[in-house]
């Protein structure tokens, strides 16, 4: 077997401090993980990244780690001294027994089979399989939590949550409200890493030692009719979920954001630019509804914030019939007047002050 240089992996000296050793294997976790880089060999240096440290931030592994000694070089051929930790290697040497003791390197498993055999460091006893999705979640099952298709194992029990509920808001536009059909959203939840409880002490390749784990799930929403801002609309089953099966839901409150209009109950309301001149003289503007478009009348010597009420125009009312569509009258100046305009509005500016 070949030699493994911890402290070179994680780019530190051999008198580096827990403090420095953590630090870099942080930002090496976070620089590597497969989530992250998709470059090639990135997979492999992560899980050496991982080992490195799962070696030199613990004392016990450290310190039988550097009574190897100095004489050796990264990549060199290696035998364990004889006795060395009394325990047997031989059964690694033909990767027999299950293999490399959960995916860390044979060398690892040399010299710490023992040690993991026993059942020292549970925090540490997982298994990894890198697969496509290396050590992570694939998505939710089908009973509502999440699926673990990475093949990561942990036998560490947790807790059950108290709160297993999931809010979020659900941003609709009027034309969601007034169709009350279906809309795709993503829900994104964070909560304290399940592998390493934020405790943020060994190593964790799942949240690359950051103690969260963000949590996103695709879901198709049917919109009720007569939807309301801050209507609640919930989800059953489709919140958080413990590891007893226990299942929370998720509770999406409406939030109308449309550039277009402004939401007033069942009531509508969407400005209308006129120029200075359509104000004076009146003129007709095509309005776009809900319902399709329109022509509205805007009379002659209107001013700005003139409001001209359109009937049933809006979103439909639960007692039935439709709200109105309040059309708000906006006086705007052309950015690009023309000399022959800019001259008519001198003459009447003098007009005016006569």
């Amino acid at each position: 077997m070949k030699y493994k240089d911890y402290y070179e992996i994680l780019g530190v000296k051999k008198d580096a401090t827990e403090a420095e050793i953590k630090s870099a294997y942080r930002k090496l976790a976070r620089k590597y993980h497969p989530d992250v880089n998709k470059e090639k060999g990135a997979e492999e240096k992560f899980k050496d990244i991982n080992e490195a440290y799962e070696v030199l931030g613990d004392k016990e592994k450290r310190q039988r780690y550097d009574s190897l000694g100095s004489a050796w070089q990264g990549g060199a051929d290696f035998t364990p001294p004889p006795n060395f930790g009394d325990f047997d290697f031989s059964q690694f040497s033909s990767g027999a027994q299950g293999g490399n003791m959960g995916g860390f390197s044979d060398f690892f498993s040399a010299i710490f089979g023992d040690l993991m055999s026993k059942g020292a460091g549970n925090a540490y006893q997982r298994s990894y399989s890198t697969g496509g999705n290396f050590g992570g979640f694939s998505g939710f099952n089908n009973m509502g939590g999440f699926s673990n298709a990475g093949g990561y194992s942990e036998q560490r029990k947790q807790k059950p949550s108290e709160n297993l509920d999931i809010t979020q808001n659900i941003i609709l536009n009027v034309n969601d409200i007034f169709l009350a059909g279906s809309k795709s959203i993503t829900i994104n939840d964070f909560r304290k890493c399940p592998y390493c409880g934020d405790s943020k002490k060994g190593f964790c390749s799942h949240c690359a030692g950051s103690g969260i784990e963000k949590i996103s799930k695709h879901l198709t929403v049917n919109i009720p009719k007569f939807c309301k801002e801050n209507q609640k609309i919930r989800l059953k089953g489709e919140g958080r979920q413990d590891p007893y099966g226990n299942k929370g839901d998720l509770y999406l409150v409406v939030k109308i954001q449309d550039s277009n209009y402004t939401v007033d109950g069942a009531d509508l309301t969407k400005e209308v630019e006129i120029s200075p001149a359509m104000a004076a003289l009146g003129v007709k503007k095509e309005i776009v509804t809900p319902h399709g478009n329109f022509s509205i009348t805007i009379p002659s010597k209107s001013s700005s914030g003139l409001m001209l009420r359109m009937k049933g125009l809006g979103l439909p009312k639960k007692e039935g019939g439709f709200g109105n569509l309040n059309v708000k009258v906006k006086i705007v100046l052309s950015k690009n007047m023309t000399d022959e305009e800019i001259k008519l509005y001198k003459k009447l500016l003098e007009i005016e002050k006569n």
